[in-house]
């Protein structure tokens, strides 16, 4: 019993330790703002673009992002006040006339062109070796970030899960859809299902948060789409929070990650006969759902907002394997006796991160997620950007204070559904963006 107890121990140390280095810090932020306005600047001076906003969305909205994320952008088209749906060619034209302004401009690096993308797509590296892609008109994406972000409300150890198993699945090479694995998305849906699963369960099933097909109800005036999606989420949030009646789970980040593994490593077996439905919380026989049927992908992940879109449907069989396989050896390794960090670390985070750890007299970021900061009890939720300024939404969570001291880490330590949260970068009078402020609940 105390070798398991010392194991665990270890273990939720070390997750610490990779979570204090994969945090983003202040700067982190700021130098995505600063290139967000800088695409801003450049998306402003092309003529046919007059009206068109620039909006951030994927891990960078929903604050799963880690210090060496990518960053998702948005050009919104504008339709007056509705929301517009252009075309791929028309979508493959404006992105022509981007990457024309970005190549006038200079100062960009490894610019490519995605024409033929199921989604067209421009990608670069920015200043700050930031790499980011921009599509055009991905309101959907937007709001899929948006719930992701509010999820957080309801348990902060889904941050913290999420943020692990990303990098965990970096460090294997099995977070890659080019290459036939899991995207960022997907990882975050299978942490999502892992904790509607479990019991006592952590999250609830998303259509208890959002009942029916989100991606049907982004039509007509935009300001009025958003703000239904956003009131009957936050009604939801709210309610599943002042629930007293539910039964808390108070599993550490150790035992959450290896009851992850666990839960996913027959994954090959599973996936030819059952798909993962984060909106029911349930596996799903495939053959007696008419909207997963036929069968053609190796492994099938509803996406809860967009059914019954398969989020895992570039992962291949071969590749399949090897993430079942990565998931068993991490397994077998993380329950193993006899473990120190020197095993435990390259097995959790790749290279970049160990580099941390083998030079001690160089400090690690402070740890932001493990220090949450709760004012009050009502449920904190990013409002839609107004509609008198819709130059973009900055992503955030709500500012909080800088400091912190031990004995408050000892304190919230007992306290695993605190929600966490990253640090805010200081307002500046350089940065013009509209910023989700949280909003109380009446």
């Amino acid at each position: 019993m105390n070798r398991t107890m010392n194991r665990y121990n270890l273990l939720d140390l070390t997750i610490r330790d990779i979570l204090r280095v994969i945090n983003p810090s202040n700067d982190d932020w700021s130098f995505r703002f600063q290139m967000i306005n800088e695409i801003r600047a450049i998306v402003g001076s092309i003529e046919n673009l007059r009206g068109a906003t620039v909006e951030p969305f994927g891990s960078f909205a929903s604050n799963l992002f880690t210090k060496w994320g990518d960053l998702d952008i948005s050009i919104e088209l504008q339709n007056g006040t509705y929301i517009s749906s252009p075309g791929k060619k028309h979508k493959q034209s404006v992105l022509q006339e981007v990457l024309k302004a970005f190549r006038k401009k200079g100062g960009f690096r490894k610019l490519k062109f995605i024409a033929n993308a199921r989604v067209p797509i421009l990608k670069f590296e920015g200043s700050y070796n930031i790499s980011c892609d921009i599509s055009i008109n991905n309101l959907s994406g937007q709001m899929k970030s948006k719930i992701l972000f509010w999820i957080n409300e309801i348990d902060g150890r889904f941050r913290d899960l999420v943020m692990l198993v990303k990098e965990w699945a970096k460090a294997h090479h099995i977070n890659d859809s080019k290459s036939g694995t899991l995207n960022s998305y997907s990882l975050s849906l299978l942490v999502i299902f892992h904790l509607q699963t479990l019991v006592p369960a952590i999250l609830p099933p998303l259509r208890e948060i959002y009942p029916g097909n989100m991606i049907d109800d982004l039509t007509g005036v935009r300001t009025v789409a958003e703000k239904n999606i956003e009131d009957i989420c936050a009604a939801n949030i709210h309610r599943i929070r002042s629930d007293r009646s539910r039964l808390i789970n108070r599993s550490t980040l150790s035992a959450l990650f290896i009851s992850f593994l666990t839960k996913f490593a027959d994954i090959c077996s599973r996936a030819s006969t059952q798909g993962i439905c984060p909106y029911s919380g349930q596996l799903e026989d495939i053959h007696t759902n008419m909207r997963w049927l036929p069968r053609t992908y190796a492994l099938f992940v509803e996406d809860p907002f967009e059914q019954p879109a398969n989020t895992a449907r570039t992962v291949s069989s071969n590749q399949l394997i090897r993430i079942s396989q990565a998931i068993q050896a991490t397994h077998g390794i993380l329950v193993a006796a006899n473990q120190d960090r020197t095993c435990l670390i390259p097995v959790l985070a790749g290279p970049h991160i160990s580099c941390f750890f083998m030079r001690p007299s160089v400090p690690a970021p402070p740890l932001f997620n493990q220090f949450p900061s709760r004012t009050s009890s009502s449920t904190q939720l990013p409002s839609r950007a107004s509609s008198s300024s819709r130059n973009g939404h900055r992503t955030h969570p709500p500012q909080r204070k800088k400091t912190q001291d031990s004995s408050q880490d000892k304190r919230l330590d007992k306290r695993p559904t605190e929600p966490s949260k990253s640090p805010t970068p200081p307002p500046s009078t350089s940065q013009k963006q509209q910023v989700w402020r949280p909003r109380s609940e009446s």
